[in-house]
């Protein structure tokens, strides 16, 4: 079938809007027509080339829409159903048996390469030149997208698609560090360096986790104040100082969490001076160097037993986490309505520099 999707052909350039072809769903695959998607740093970060994902290339991994068709073998929904995309995972890997599918041993091969396990690929142009697609198991910048039964998610018909959309990446993942990951107890103290959409959605669930002293540092104020109203105790400027000596002036014992979100250096260095005793570290920000370090004094690590681990997805197990994250929206106790704008498809190079000039957190394409 014919779909209209957004091609990336060249680092660093717009997307450009094309007619495409789209196979069927073979065993195990789900064809879904897109609602929504969401813009993420991972689809601009793999078309740039700092992922291993060839070009021309079809992105976008925070699909929301209806399910068309399904292939043979596909039990968990059926035509008519509504649903929300995320990762995709082998389902029988280490991690995948024991309930951590975001640490799939297949996880880069599924996300990145683009192909089926015969080799083969489900997009092309109308002129037949193969595209790129699959892309965390669907490639949703576009009007169609062919996903995979373990990727997709039920959600409801209530609640608007832009807000559906980003939860099968960047705000499950923000979400999960805190919920999930860190399981941040009640009662603690939280630290979240950057206040974009994920280190929001971090906010949040340190709220929903009872957490009582929740810190947020950020140098947008406009940002810094979102934070407030999303339930932060207190917001630091880095700009006005040493961020050791500004937490512990909050917290002079130390925080007992911290989430890194901007993939800074010299910010996790900081962090890990910002701990209390047995403190733990989650690191999510991907730095702009891949090989990036941050120098860790030992002694000091042993001694005060710190853990420092990284994150991916949240540790989400989709299928019982985002019901979770919708039910809680729908309570009004994770108000993710306030971290999305709203673009049509067609404006995606538009939404890109509305976020790069910090205008707006999370930009959704909506379809027409």
């Amino acid at each position: 079938m014919e779909a209209l999707a957004a091609v990336a052909r060249e680092p660093h350039a717009e997307f450009t809007l094309e007619p495409i072809t789209i196979e069927g769903p073979r065993a195990g695959e789900v064809l879904v027509e897109i609602e929504a998607v969401g813009i993420c740093h991972t689809d601009l970060a793999a078309r740039d080339g700092a992922l291993p994902t060839a070009l021309p290339a079809v992105l976008g991994h925070e699909g929301c829409g209806v399910v068309r068709e399904i292939g043979p073998g596909v039990t968990k929904v059926a035509p008519g159903d509504r649903v929300g995309i995320t990762f995709n995972s082998c389902g029988t890997c280490p991690s995948c048996t024991t309930g951590a599918p975001s640490y799939c041993h297949q996880f880069m091969h599924l996300a990145y390469d683009g192909v089926r396990e015969d080799g083969t690929g489900p997009l092309s142009t109308t002129d037949g030149e193969r595209l790129t697609g699959l892309f965390f198991g669907q490639s949703s910048f576009a009007t169609y997208s062919l996903a995979f039964e373990r990727n997709v998610v039920k959600v409801p018909d209530d609640v608007p698609a832009e807000l559906l959309a980003p939860l099968g990446c960047g705000i499950q993942t923000g979400a999960g560090a805190v919920m999930r990951s860190l399981n941040c107890r009640p009662g603690s103290a939280v630290l979240v360096a950057g206040a974009g959409s994920v280190g929001l959605a971090a906010v949040m669930g340190a709220v929903v986790q009872g957490c009582t002293t929740i810190i947020a540092v950020e140098p947008h104020r406009s940002r810094r104040e979102l934070a407030l109203e999303l339930g932060a105790t207190h917001v630091v400027d880095p700009a006005a100082g040493p961020l050791v000596e500004q937490v512990r002036a909050i917290v002079p014992a130390g925080v007992d969490y911290a989430i890194d979100t901007s993939g800074v250096p010299a910010v996790i260095e900081s962090l890990v001076g910002a701990m209390t005793f047995h403190g733990k570290i989650g690191l999510i920000g991907v730095p702009a160097d891949p090989a990036a370090s941050v120098p860790l004094n030992i002694i000091n690590s042993l001694a005060m037993g710190l853990t420092i681990t990284g994150i991916i997805e949240g540790d989400s197990v989709p299928d019982e986490f985002i019901p979770e994250l919708v039910e809680l929206y729908k309570a009004g106790r994770f108000p993710l309505d306030k971290l999305v704008t709203t673009f049509p498809f067609a404006k995606i190079n538009d939404a890109i520099e509305a976020q790069h000039r910090g205008e707006v957190l999370k930009p959704v394409l909506v379809q027409d």
